[in-house]
């Protein structure tokens, strides 16, 4: 199966790029110690990979739901170290989740740039189908797009995995209606035993503030639960499933 390389190929004006953020904005968040380094090659020339472009675009969407800088990196600090560059990805868009809509508008070229390859009509409907983007200007090469930059990444790896587009709307429709019920019960569960209580002792100044602090932080936390609980879950439905006798 062809996938993304993880070794680091990408110079830094490749990767912000990639990213959709400047050079500077790559070298604060290394100097912040937010993205590890990257590795030295002939003439002095650092050079990134895969898991630097999910960990940047990972930060990029925290800090659009409001998390500091301080924030964010206790959230990075725990997360595990071998993550590799698809868990970063997942975990991006399951933050990504909680936001509003974010989507870009992209010509054929930009989002070519994006993705970092070219991409046929077969690649454009597979990740039209993952919901990744949608068309805005026709089928035409030149068309333009709507898409998700953080979804684009991950979408893009699995274009190569040889699943019939049948079977990617289907597993679609089902993370949307398990996740959808999820959310729903996590909601149900913080109005009757957080918020409502909150109401009844809102005139209590330091409850007050720490309802604001768990505000600030919930979502992020949330997710962060999700994706452990979802990732453990499905390795032991795989181990189960495939599991040899």
């Amino acid at each position: 199966m062809a996938t993304e390389t993880d070794e680091p190929t990408l110079t830094v004006d490749e990767l912000a790029a990639r990213a959709g953020v400047t050079v500077r904005t790559v070298r604060f968040y290394s100097t912040r110690g937010l993205l590890p380094p990257p590795a030295i090659g002939p003439r002095r020339v650092g050079h990134y990979g895969p898991g630097h472009l999910s960990r940047l675009a990972l930060i990029e969407e925290l800090q659009h739901q409001g998390m500091t800088l301080a924030a964010i990196e206790r959230y990075l600090e725990q997360l595990p170290e071998d993550l590799s560059a698809h868990d970063l990805a997942v975990h991006r868009a399951l933050v990504a989740s909680w936001a509003p809509d974010s989507a870009e508008e992209a010509s054929h070229a930009e989002l070519e740039r994006r993705a970092g390859r070219s991409l046929s009509d077969e690649d454009i409907d597979r990740l039209a189908a993952m919901g990744v983007l949608e068309r805005t200007g026709g089928a035409e090469a030149d068309g333009g797009y709507r898409l998700d930059p953080g979804l684009l990444r991950l979408g893009v790896q699995l274009l190569d995995v040889p699943i019939a587009h049948e079977t990617i709307l289907a597993a679609r429709a089902v993370l949307l209606e398990h996740t959808r019920s999820a959310a729903h019960e996590l909601t149900r569960l913080f109005r009757d035993e957080v918020w409502d209580p909150y109401r009844e002792r809102e005139s209590d100044p330091e409850h007050v503030a720490a309802m604001k602090s768990l505000s600030a932080h919930m979502q992020p936390m949330v997710v962060q639960a999700l994706v452990t609980a979802f990732q453990r879950s499905l390795k032991e439905e795989l181990r189960a499933a495939f599991a040899t006798e």
